[in-house]
């Protein structure tokens, strides 16, 4: 199973490649060409990226909570 860190790498790989698909679809457009299976192919990435950013706040919520940052004395500086 991925750890989260993994996670997050790939989540950001995946909105480069995002941005990069974008980018394509602009100059398709510019030069007429129909866009249909890039928009669909941006489609399934963005569906990627969110079950991935699901998956990553479900694993960031079964991590152990730090401490609340008091000092040994109970007090709060």
């Amino acid at each position: 199973m991925p750890d989260i860190d993994y996670i997050r790498a790939e989540i950001e790989r995946m909105r480069i490649q995002v941005h990069r698909q974008r980018g394509e679809i602009r100059q398709l457009q510019r030069a007429g060409i129909p866009t249909a299976s890039a928009e669909a192919l941006l489609d399934r990435m963005l569906n990627k990226i969110d079950g991935l950013c699901a998956e990553r706040d479900r694993l960031k919520k079964e991590q152990p909570r730090r401490s609340t940052g008091k000092a040994s004395g109970g007090h709060r500086w």
